[in-house]
């Protein structure tokens, strides 16, 4: 029978991004006349895929220096500490592809503010304020906007609100507890199919372009006018590969207990041909329905094609022959989705949390992403771009 030990280190891993206690949504502060002058300034907002989750590692290893590109004060975004306990800022976050720029989202967050099961802050794309510091994104966005110029916003939301930990918690619990020749699939599990209800998607929709509104709300509120700034939107890249492109068998342990991937094999097509083209589609629909002239969408579920976890073709670093992640060519055979971690594969060193984020590899393919979208003053959608750097050190990216 398989061992149950990482049932509590998944409900940690769900814990450590969803919530458990909502909270109210304040009031903007009135307008003032017009933004700030000076040069222009780039913020993000939402959830643990645009914060930098996951973006202390180049790649999966056995041996955690291998990949250890960040080192210990990878989330430490205020000097010594974190500016807000397990928001997981990185110093590799995608929103840094600018010198002015500033990172308000937050690991784990939901449109609107909550405190976790753990006990952290959440804080969402709402105006929420406590008195004692604790303020929502929306609030902070708007506080920034008034000293700064923003010119643009570029936003991660909505997986939370579709409990995309409790989803993973669920297929690797799945994997973990059945038998190959009587699997039990996440894909037919009621408490998973719930959150891809009509009803449930039509709710995080209109979650979605409430929390939009909110920036909007917050810019108008400094000074602004939608033609001042523009708002990215960008969705979410396949982080597994399918079946017919997975590198290790279903049969056995090591799909999960070595390469930290521990889906079966209907279960990652599930999850790559219907759960993210839902998710991601209920993102697009949220952009539709908060009626905003100037917020584009970013398409990013392609962008880590050839390079997800577990995926054929990459590998984890201790089993290329090369000695760490800045060795030459290591950014191509890496993957660049982190594994899902638990009591028996995690180290010290390692979150449980940061399990099926992009990883330091995935943060820089995204900042440059990113990048282009900014100076093409545009959406679009990016694609892997090819073998080896750029100059600036990150992954090849196209934007079509």
């Amino acid at each position: 029978m398989r061992k149950p030990i990482i049932l509590r280190a998944l409900a940690l891993f769900a814990a450590a991004t969803t919530a458990s206690l909502t909270l109210s949504i304040g009031l903007a502060l009135p307008a003032q006349a017009a933004p700030p002058s000076g040069a222009n300034w780039v913020v993000s907002v939402g959830d643990s895929y645009i914060s930098g989750e996951g973006g202390r590692w180049a790649g999966n290893s056995s041996q955690a220096s291998q990949v250890d590109a960040l080192g210990s004060g990878a989330y430490l975004d205020a000097g010594s500490s974190e500016s807000i306990e397990r928001c997981h800022r990185s110093g590799s976050a995608e929103i840094k592809f600018s010198a002015n720029a500033a990172n308000l989202a937050c690991s784990g967050a939901t449109t609107s503010t909550h405190t976790s099961s753990s006990g952290y802050f959440k804080p969402g794309l709402d105006f929420y304020d406590d008195g004692k510091g604790n303020i929502g994104q929306a609030l902070a966005l708007q506080n920034f906007a008034k000293s700064h110029k923003v010119s643009m916003v570029a936003v991660s939301i909505g997986g939370n609100d579709l409990n995309f930990a409790d989803v993973v918690t669920t297929c690797v619990t799945k994997f973990l507890t059945s038998f190959s020749w009587a699997p039990s699939y996440c894909k037919d599990d009621s408490t998973v199919l719930s959150n891809f209800s009509t009803a449930n998607l039509a709710a995080v929709v209109a979650k979605i372009a409430a929390g939009l509104k909110n920036i909007n709300t917050a810019m108008s509120s400094a000074g602004y006018a939608p033609s001042d700034y523009r708002i990215v939107l960008q969705n979410y890249p396949q982080p597994l590969p399918t079946s017919a492109n997975i590198a290790y068998s279903e049969s056995g342990y090591s799909r999960q207990s070595t390469y930290g991937c521990g889906f079966w094999n209907k279960d990652l097509d599930w999850a790559a041909q219907s759960a993210l083209p839902t998710i991601n589609a209920t993102v697009k629909n949220g952009m539709t329905a908060s009626g905003l002239s100037n917020v584009q969408l970013l398409d990013v579920s392609k962008l880590f094609a050839g390079h997800t976890l577990c995926g054929a073709g990459t590998k984890k670093l201790n089993n290329s022959g090369l000695s760490s992640w800045q060795s030459p060519g290591a950014v191509d055979v890496s993957e660049w989705i982190n594994e899902i971690r638990t009591v028996s594969t995690a180290v010290s060193d390692y979150y449980i949390q940061e399990s099926l984020h992009p990883n330091y590899w995935g943060q820089l393919a995204l900042r440059n992403c990113l990048r282009q979208a900014y100076n093409a003053g545009t959406g679009g959608s990016c694609s892997y771009g090819g073998a080896g750097l750029t100059g600036l050190g990150e992954p090849k990216v196209t934007l079509g």
